[in-house]
């Protein structure tokens, strides 16, 4: 079972993902950065530490991780990438574990994830490969990886056929969530990573999607409010993976919007013209239209999740992403990449109304065309 978030001081959270002897920690709250030597010298006295970062990151964090690794007596060789989904693909993957191994990185040794849901996939899946496996840490600096990508072990890179289709469960023996690390995000990557956090209460928390429309200022503004959206992310997706680590079952459910969105991403080319988490928006607001339009939630429903969404800056329709994009035949053909699918038949998270999300297995492909030959019409949007 999942344990109850603990405090540890007045702003600090902790909360425990229970898997028998593979459980670990999220810390959650300002400053862990700084402590980020401390907390790895007492799981690995004296390890290496590869640190897989982006350039981004690097400028703003990198300097000051290091510091705190070498003053725990720990000895950190930096791995630095280019920022950008299209880092999580073969070419880099094979970049990142022929740094960690020059840096003679064993399986008694640590590999750090410092960055976002990019660098957390690439770097989680180069320690599941490294020597057949090496222990690694995650310490997100985005949002979107603070409250979800960073938790529950799925690690990987893309293909040319879809995203996130080569990886594998890995995962990490502690996260550490600095919430003042966010006071560095543009506000688009904020935005993006706001998705994922709404996405926690249209699954299966209508009170807390309720608190996000009545707070969601204060959680852009920072303080108690982020702290609580983070930690109430956090407990919903451990006790999830908890439950079922490897998505035999419920876990599904924490792809709500990621269907649709992930075939946008690759339609987009996975570029700047569409973030992960402004995918997964539009991929949350179809999965309501679409669920309305089959008869298994009220068109209201479908209508406030895209009001929130908008709200705070998302995108909502395939018209907002700039540039071109595949035909229905093309998203069609992605749709059916996405690792959900079982034997060609069409999986996708549906709802039956805001917190009543549910696993609709084997979706009759010429409903989803007609719904995406509607929305490219532009008909049918709140």
């Amino acid at each position: 079972m999942t344990q109850a978030a603990t405090t540890l001081a007045s702003d600090v959270t902790q909360l425990r993902v229970g898997l028998g002897d593979r459980s670990y920690d999220i810390v959650i709250g300002p400053g862990l950065l700084e402590q980020a030597g401390a907390r790895l010298a007492a799981l690995r006295p004296g390890a290496r530490v590869g640190i897989v970062t982006d350039r981004n990151v690097a400028e703003r964090h990198l300097g000051l991780v290091e510091q705190s690794l070498r003053q725990a007596g720990l000895t950190p060789t930096a791995i630095v990438i280019e920022p950008g989904e299209k880092s999580k693909c073969f070419k880099v993957f094979e970049e990142v574990v022929d740094g960690l191994l020059a840096a003679r990185i064993e399986r008694r040794d640590l590999v750090l994830a410092l960055g976002g849901g990019v660098v957390g996939d690439l770097a989680g899946f180069a320690a599941a490969a490294l020597r057949r496996g090496v222990d690694f840490v995650q310490a997100p600096t985005s949002l979107l990886a603070q409250v979800d990508s960073s938790v529950g072990g799925k690690t990987g890179i893309n293909s040319r056929h879809g995203k996130n289709l080569v990886g594998a469960f890995h995962q990490p023996i502690l996260v550490l969530a600095d919430s003042l690390a966010l006071d560095t995000l543009p506000l688009r990557e904020f935005r993006s990573g706001y998705a994922e956090v709404a996405k926690y209460g249209l699954i299966d928390n209508a009170p807390f999607f309720g608190w996000l429309e009545r707070h969601w200022q204060d959680v852009f503004g920072g303080g108690p409010a982020r702290i609580e959206a983070i930690a109430t992310s956090c407990a919903s997706k451990a006790a999830v993976v908890a439950r079922d680590e490897k998505e035999t079952g419920d876990r599904a459910l924490l792809n709500l919007g990621h269907t649709f969105g992930h075939a946008l991403e690759a339609g987009a080319g996975f570029s700047q013209r569409l973030l992960h988490g402004e995918a997964v928006a539009i991929g949350m607001a179809q999965a309501f239209r679409f669920s309305a339009r089959q008869g298994l939630c009220a068109p209201e429903d479908a209508e406030r999740v895209a009001t929130h969404l908008k709200t705070v800056g998302l995108p909502t329709r395939i018209a907002d992403i700039p540039g071109e994009l595949p035909d229905t035949d093309g998203l069609m053909e992605l749709i059916a990449q996405d690792k959900k699918v079982s034997r060609g038949a069409l999986t996708f998270i549906l709802a039956r109304g805001i917190g009543q999300s549910f696993i609709a297995r084997d979706v009759d492909p010429s409903a989803v065309r007609d719904f995406l030959d509607a929305e490219r019409a532009g008909a049918g949007h709140p």
